[in-house]
């Protein structure tokens, strides 16, 4: 019986493995596949699952609908999130500015150290930012706009994205929360122009593929896609920004 205590496995395959009387308690599991596991006579207390859930069945009852039934009864602008038409990708947009409004807003009540702090080995408030720009720029200006190479030096991908030649990650960076929202707006306002002119027959309209290194591949994608994925990280990082802001909030307060 193996004894270990302090395991690590990173970029591992570990499909179609089997665990049996094995101990898991206060694992921790970020940014994995778990499509089709199956877990029998498991104990699950005091576990937090963070993710996209569709079709997990718990004791016979596929959960998935009713946790997104919760989520938008606590957050009712989140079915603005997943427009059909035109108009709604326009409302949509408009939530996401009014929304991040008033979360940097808060971010501005700290100590602007505190916004370089990680919560819980999670991105920091400036770094979630940067994310942001990478996604915009990934998903509009390269995929739908056809820009090869449209980063900027501190624009920051996904931490499990291969380092590829020409897309930055400088985890070192610290620039100031002035320096990240005037890249932001900038590249928000690409978004902004976009949905501005956007009809319903340019949302099944595909992309043109775009080659060279980065990020999204060289795939044809409808506009839809792309713009849902925008929305998507826009809503996810806003939420996970909250939590986060909450804790250094705490943190300030005792000091």
């Amino acid at each position: 019986m193996g004894t270990d205590t302090d395991r690590r496995f990173e970029h591992a395959d570990m499909s179609g493995a089997r665990f049996s009387m094995v101990r898991l308690a206060g694992a921790r599991f970020q940014d994995v596949d778990l499509t089709g596991v199956v877990m029998r006579g498991v104990e699950l207390v005091d576990a937090e699952i963070n993710g996209e859930i569709v079709n997990l069945t718990i004791n016979g009852v596929d959960v998935g609908p009713l946790v997104e039934a919760e989520l938008d009864r606590r957050h009712p602008d989140r079915v603005k999130m997943r427009p059909s038409d035109a108009a709604g990708f326009r409302e949509a947009w408009d939530t996401v500015e009014r929304l991040w409004d008033g979360t940097v807003e808060r971010a501005r009540r700290l100590d602007p150290r505190l916004l370089h702090e990680s919560v819980d080995g999670e991105w920091s408030f400036i770094e979630t930012l940067r994310h942001l720009t990478f996604a915009t720029e990934a998903w509009i200006r390269r995929a739908v706009l056809g820009d090869p190479a449209p980063w900027h030096p501190l624009s920051l991908p996904w931490d499990g994205m291969p380092d590829t030649p020409g897309v930055p990650r400088d985890r070192a960076a610290r620039p100031s929360l002035d320096v990240v929202l005037e890249l932001r707006r900038d590249r928000m306002a690409t978004v902004r122009a976009l949905v501005d002119g956007l009809t319903d027959a340019d949302l099944d309209q595909r992309t043109t593929p775009v080659h060279g290194p980065g990020w999204p591949p060289p795939h044809d994608f409808p506009l839809r896609e792309c713009l849902s994925v925008v929305l998507n990280e826009e809503w996810q990082h806003r939420l996970y920004a909250e939590r986060d802001l909450a804790v250094l909030e705490t943190r300030s307060a005792g000091h």
